[in-house]
């Protein structure tokens, strides 16, 4: 079932499995793009059996990732197998691929050898450590994390490094490989030549630690976790409110003084201690206890809506029913309904966040079931 959006016409030969691959392949798939999603007989992707929770008997893990595609069982350890992988890419204008590097040329499967016979192919590699010093290294998102540095700078303390609450180094490194296979077809479309994508988790959380990284890079700082707490920026964090933390970003003077303003504390403008970011980030922990003196005295959602009217950039710390409740208040969509056209089940997904005003994504496949 091809799709009519922005990709329509392409076909994608999926040999991807977990987060990073499936998530860049889900969105290829909800721009129009034809996914075939190659898996092992009976065993197939790891994230099946990764639940609870289940809805209709399938982990939520791999529904998440694995909507707009269909499924066809192949076993790479058999040569029928191969020949059949091979036939399907024949078909295919973009392979997608993230077993440990070496494996798909061992199946007679890597970029080389298939773009012998098809130099239009464009091929996306994706490892955890790269294919070169780090090819024998797992890559998954936990131990990136920990490699990469992220959960050095993450939690309130040295003592106590935290893994972000979802696997943001899959995200980020399957939003790597969606730009890079763009970037692919496009030149593909100008040329006649495809070429070889190859993205990682490592590389992809160095350039995802942005200013932290660059800090390091530019002068050696070494950075250290904050908790909530902003290390070039004052007052950007969460406080306390009567009821529930409130996440507060004044990040340049202008917002420092509708804040100031907005909740009666004017007098904080004038003090010297606060009076550029600069003087904010040095007096933090005595601006924060003079914020809270003041925000402790009501509950969130009434800074909340205090604050937005002045223009305040503030949250309430939201769970995940708050948050979805909160996207649907602000008109954004954010879940879907796919039925199943066999059992005419509905299953609820999470949007695809990216709105194109004429090739809109689509949904038109449940995630595909296990092949026998």
């Amino acid at each position: 079932m091809s799709g009519t959006g922005a990709l329509g016409g392409l076909r994608i030969a999926d040999f991807t499995r977990v987060l990073s691959g499936p998530y860049a392949t889900m969105l290829l798939g909800d721009l129009g793009a034809e996914v075939i999603k190659i898996e092992r007989p009976g065993v197939g992707d790891e994230t099946r059996s990764w639940g609870p929770p289940w809805y209709e008997g399938q982990a939520t893990y791999y529904l998440g990732a694995n909507r707009n595609k269909s499924v066809e069982g192949v076993d790479l350890g058999t040569e029928p197998g191969r020949a059949r992988a091979r036939a399907l890419i024949e078909q295919s204008d973009v392979v997608v691929q993230n077993f440990r590097p070496g494996t798909m040329e061992r199946f007679g499967l890597g970029y080389a050898q298939l773009a012998a016979e098809r130099p239009e192919l464009v091929y996306c590699s994706i490892s955890g450590f790269g294919a070169a010093g780090g090819a024998d290294l797992p890559g998954y998102d936990l131990i990136v994390q920990a490699a990469g540095g992220l959960m050095s700078i993450t939690g309130p303390d040295d003592a106590t490094p935290i893994k972000t609450g979802v696997a943001l180094v899959d995200v980020i490194c399957g939003l790597h490989a969606v730009t890079g296979i763009l970037a692919a077809l496009r030149h593909r479309d100008e040329t006649g030549a495809g070429q070889h994508v190859e993205v990682n988790l490592f590389s992809s959380l160095l350039s995802a630690l942005a200013n932290q990284a660059s800090a390091y890079v530019a002068t050696g700082h070494v950075p250290k976790p904050l908790g909530n707490r902003h290390p070039s920026i004052a007052p950007y964090e969460t406080m306390r409110t009567a009821d529930r933390p409130l996440a507060i970003a004044a990040a340049n003077d202008k917002l420092f003084a509708a804040l100031a303003r907005s909740i009666d504390r004017a007098d904080l403008i004038s003090d010297e201690r606060f009076a550029t970011n600069p003087q904010r980030v040095l007096n933090r922990q005595q601006l924060v206890k003079e914020l809270e003196q003041t925000l402790s005295r009501a509950p969130a959602d009434h800074w909340f809506d205090l604050l937005r009217g002045a223009g305040v950039p503030c949250s309430p710390i939201n769970d995940l029913n708050q948050a979805f409740e909160l996207a649907t208040s602000l008109d954004l969509d954010a879940v879907v309904s796919i039925t199943c056209p066999d059992t005419g089940t509905p299953y609820p997904q999470v949007a695809c966040p990216i709105q194109l005003s004429h090739t809109p994504a689509t949904y038109r496949r449940v995630p595909p079931p296990l092949p026998g």
